[in-house]
């Protein structure tokens, strides 16, 4: 049985010897991309105008499912301009790794509210929160600002 485990073994040393620090930049990276792409698409021109569908989705289409029924977004444009500026926001601290902890927490905010918007989503949303959740626990790494600045450990 040793015999067969050896390969396995050996396999697994090569694994862990994966720098965290990558693993955690492409965490990053992974976890901006939706963001940003849902980010960009609200805008018409970047930071002044949002795009009319974008606020059309907040006010007639997206509602939050709650337990005692669906309620639709309180000011639709405000809530509009907030999220297309978050989903442009937080991708950028995320890529940058500045301020990754606290840009995971707006990401696994964000990641909530979608979930309470796209129930059947939970599958693609869990995968966001769980990546959150390791951007916040374990901070941007050594390919960062953060590090740079000497925020976070």
């Amino acid at each position: 049985m040793q015999t067969l485990l050896a390969p396995v073994r050996a396999l697994s040393d090569k694994i862990a010897r994966v720098p965290s620090s990558l693993v955690q930049l492409v965490l990053r990276l992974a976890l901006a991309v939706p963001f940003w792409n849902s980010g960009v698409l609200k805008w018409e021109s970047f930071p002044l105008k949002i795009n009319e569908t974008a606020v059309y989705l907040f006010a007639e289409e997206f509602k939050l499912h709650l337990p005692w029924g669906q309620v639709g977004f309180p000011f639709p444009e405000v809530t509009a301009h907030l999220v297309a500026l978050a989903e442009v926001g937080f991708p950028v601290l995320l890529v940058a790794g500045l301020l990754t902890r606290f840009a995971g927490l707006g990401v696994l905010a964000m990641s909530l509210v979608i979930q309470l918007t796209v129930p059947d989503g939970w599958p693609v949303h869990l995968t966001w929160a769980a990546m959150a959740l390791a951007i916040m626990a374990h901070g941007a790494g050594n390919i960062s600002l953060d590090r740079l600045l000497g925020i976070g450990r």
